[in-house]
């Protein structure tokens, strides 16, 4: 039996989410402030800890970090997943945990109940994601990440983007421990990168913005997130809004990329399946690469295998570092990975395969500003 310790500082939500784990056959051990938390790990040693972002006393982002460094455990965050706290989930997502999840109101739970106890679930074969300098990050108040100095490519110059259509276009999809794994990925494509880069990654719809600020601040390409029609341009990065779809469309000419309302006969949005059909209906295959990353499902491993079977290439990421293997694997599965890599080797690849504008671009020389 699978071990869960719900960590928060509500009672009633201690019960209401032990309740919850309980009923779907888990162990579940409570605590009620990170300290707490802490001091019960070694003891309770559970499979998986849930873990509320805002606590007083030690918060929930400085008890993510201890619990990373001193007793490392896959960890969901429970928020309420507002545009307010945006900004404190993501970070947390970076600092290792497997996922955010929304915390269960009173009365019935319905939906939120169900996603929360099969996100605990996947948590539970997951892997905890290793954290670069994290025992340095924690000398910093609410374990706010400075980040490691990295090589990233000078900002191209004006010349750079192609006028009309664009040459192809990378299509991403990425679910459950996404955020962290495309910080692996998207900043070390130089700055002449030819093709543009679509990305969906499951996400409501609170926290796409703020992701695509964050990764524009590390990234040399421009990231933008898809809120309305964007012209895709090489240099650029879409990142699709969270909470709807995103399809590729030919308007006026040019390749763009539109948010369209979520399918309901698709469970995960923005959905990648969808993303990846709709490119293979404007551009043949190879004007695309498709590149699967971690995630609980099978989203986009459909696609991804027809745009193989079709000539196109693809990019399925390794065990070695999928926080959850399920997507990837899939399309492991089902022949339609060109390529296996862990998260670390994926930009290289993509850029020996795209190589003409990067190697115009020369070697990485630091952030864009």
């Amino acid at each position: 039996m699978l071990t869960v310790l719900v960590v928060d500082d509500s009672a009633l939500m201690r019960r209401r989410i032990a309740d919850l784990l309980v009923e779907a056959g888990f162990r579940v051990e409570t605590a009620a402030t990170g300290e707490e938390a802490l001091a019960r790990l070694p003891e309770v040693d559970p499979d998986v800890v849930t873990l509320d972002i805002t606590m007083p006393g030690m918060d929930g982002l400085t008890c993510l970090a201890r619990i990373m460094v001193e007793h490392p455990k896959p960890v969901v965050m429970v928020s309420a997943l507002t545009g307010a706290g945006a900004g404190e989930t993501l970070e947390a997502l970076r600092l290792g945990a497997v996922e955010a999840v929304q915390k269960p109101a009173a009365g019935s739970i319905g939906r939120i109940g169900e996603e929360l106890v099969e996100t605990v679930r996947a948590a539970a074969s997951s892997r905890p994601r290793r954290v670069r300098g994290l025992r340095e990050r924690l000398r910093l108040a609410r374990a706010r990440i400075v980040g490691e100095d990295f090589v990233a490519p000078a900002p191209p110059p004006p010349s750079v983007a192609a006028a009309g259509e664009v040459e192809g276009v990378v299509l991403v999809g990425v679910s459950t421990g996404g955020p962290s794994t495309l910080e692996d990925i998207l900043p070390l494509l130089p700055a002449g990168f030819p093709w543009p880069v679509v990305v969906a990654q499951h996400m409501p719809v609170a926290f796409t913005a703020t992701l695509a600020r964050r990764l524009d601040e590390m990234c040399a390409l421009s990231v933008v997130e898809v809120e309305r029609a964007t012209v895709l341009e090489p240099g650029r990065i879409c990142i699709a809004r969270g909470g709807a779809d995103v399809e590729l469309a030919r308007r006026g000419g040019r390749l763009q990329a539109v948010c369209v309302p979520s399918s309901p006969d698709r469970p995960w949005h923005p959905n990648a399946d969808r993303l990846v059909t709709s490119a293979m209906r404007l551009l043949p295959p190879d004007r695309l690469v498709g590149v699967l990353l971690t995630g609980m499902g099978n989203d986009g491993a459909a696609s991804m295998a027809e745009l193989h079977a079709r000539g196109g290439r693809t990019i399925a990421e390794s065990e070695d570092s999928a926080v959850v293997f399920g997507m990837p694997q899939d399309l492991i599965r089902r022949g339609g990975a060109g390529v296996v890599l862990p998260s670390d080797r994926i930009a290289g690849q993509l850029t020996r395969w795209l190589p003409t504008a990067a190697r115009r671009a020369g070697p990485a020389s630091g952030r864009k500003d």
